[in-house]
């Protein structure tokens, strides 16, 4: 996706001509951001930033010229991959504070048996997941979760590990989410096109780690006692009297994608830059214009169709943007930090390196992105320093492979969540599970999701 904006660029760094120098300043800076995030406990934005510094110095770039590529990185990111963050918080806002969530559900429950309701709670967790970031995901979806495993009298990681699934297969897999955007951008790839592999992609990693894990998941673990309430956070949100109706609540979630992969569809049948069909869709599919038609829509579907003010949903609107003002931060962190690495010189380091060993550029990006993300246990981190550090091997690469290093990229930063990585106590304070109980369900699931779906993407790679 190319960005947004473009700064005026600096002329190129000057640095070694080592490589054993240049994968050496990577592994410092890399370790830098490591300490700090899991040692020091240093905000990310901070860690990226002072590990892009220790990075341009070991590599024997100019003192004066150190915040040069850093800058740029940030601003080229931030004003691309910002935007359409900030307008996915707007429509997930709309969504929650709607009850457009409850809507999607309540409606899918009521048609599920007891055999069913696993994966009726995927195919939740699959279209809430679409608009809303993870931790977002979580607190709407537990409470649901947890309800229906005490109506149900059920095991509630039968009906827990596949919501979960969902929401994480969507959050490292699946544009809009944040870290596979800032992976597309860094990569220059083709969003319509990674969505479209994505779901091919994501659909039989959820079946498996969702679904048909969580009977393996309940056994290892055992019972588990249904916790009564769910822990207090800021983001739940009252169900309003009136609420939307289903259809145009999965309209106005569905609407953005269908339109990007209507582009896609479009660029590969028709394939004529002129063509005024096509000049549309380049227009309505493009990722901005796509979500930003959806935020539109929503303010009369969900917010008009919750009985909103014109006052209530300007408030909802507004309130949307505060939280993400750290993500926003941290993925700017990482564009720069991704430029810092490419101007030095690193990411043709790399390059070479991954050449002479015959590794494939698919595997050497999800291995990267596994190291990163068992050191930081941040999956967005992870996924902004893979793709920045494979960034030139994509130059030659065909649309296709380029869209399946950004998912292999963000396969690998889902790769074993453990006591380092928020997700964790969030998913092991709202089920009452210990440490040990948390690493059998919640680690292991996210550890398969890593691993079914690089095992989907290497062949795949072989034969489109």
């Amino acid at each position: 996706m190319p960005a947004l904006y473009v700064a005026d660029a600096p002329p190129p760094l000057t640095h070694t001509n080592s490589q054993g120098q240049l994968l050496l300043a990577a592994l410092l800076g890399i370790a830098v951001i490591v300490v700090l995030i899991t040692k020091l406990k240093v905000h990310p934005f901070l860690s990226l930033t002072l590990g892009s510094i220790v990075l341009a110095v070991v590599a024997g770039a100019p003192f004066a010229r150190l915040t040069d590529s850093f800058a740029t990185g940030f601003g080229a990111t931030v004003t691309s991959v910002g935007l359409l963050i900030g307008l996915g918080a707007m429509l997930g806002k709309l969504l929650a504070d709607s009850g457009g969530a409850n809507v999607i559900a309540d409606t899918v429950l009521a048609r599920s048996t007891k055999k069913t309701l696993p994966w009726a709670m995927a195919l939740i967790a699959t279209v809430l997941g679409l608009p809303l970031f993870f931790e977002i995901g979580v607190v709407l979806l537990i409470p649901i979760v947890l309800l229906v495993a005490r109506r149900g009298n059920i095991p509630v990681l039968r009906v827990g590990i596949p919501a979960l699934a969902g929401l994480s297969v969507l959050h490292g897999l699946i544009p809009p989410h944040p870290g596979p955007l800032v992976a597309v951008s860094a990569l220059h790839a083709d969003l319509g096109v990674t969505l479209a592999l994505g779901l091919l992609v994501g659909i039989p990693t959820l079946i498996t780690a969702g679904p048909l894990f969580a009977r393996v998941a309940e056994r290892w673990v055992g019972p588990l006692e249904i916790p009564a309430t769910t822990p207090p956070t800021e983001t739940t949100t009252e169900r309003p009297e009136r609420t939307p109706a289903f259809r145009a609540v999965l309209a106005t979630i569905l609407l953005p994608v269908v339109l990007m992969l209507a582009k896609a569809l479009v660029d590969v049948v028709v394939n004529k830059p002129t063509d005024a069909v096509q000049r549309a869709f380049d227009f309505i599919g493009s990722p901005l214009i796509a979500l930003l038609l959806a935020v539109l829509v929503a303010m009369f579907t969900l917010g008009r169709g919750a009985g909103f003010t014109k006052e209530q949903i300007s408030a909802t609107v507004s309130t949307s943007l505060a939280p993400i003002a750290g993500i926003v931060f941290i993925v700017g962190a990482g564009g720069g930090f991704k430029q810092t690495l490419v101007d030095v010189g690193v990411g043709n380091a790399i390059s070479s390196w991954a050449d002479k060993l015959h590794l494939s550029a698919l595997l050497l990006g999800w291995l990267i992105a596994v190291l990163i993300r068992l050191a930081t246990g941040s999956a967005t981190v992870a996924t902004i320093t893979a793709a920045g550090i494979v960034s030139p091997l994509a130059a030659g690469m065909s649309t296709t492979h380029t869209s399946l290093l950004v998912l292999a990229v963000g396969a690998g930063s889902l790769f074993f969540s453990h006591v380092n990585d928020a997700g964790f106590w969030l998913v092991k304070e709202y089920f009452g599970m210990s440490v040990g109980q948390t690493v059998k369900s919640w680690s292991t699931m996210e550890t398969v999701i890593s691993v079914v779906a690089i095992a989907l993407i290497l062949p795949l790679s072989l034969v489109i």
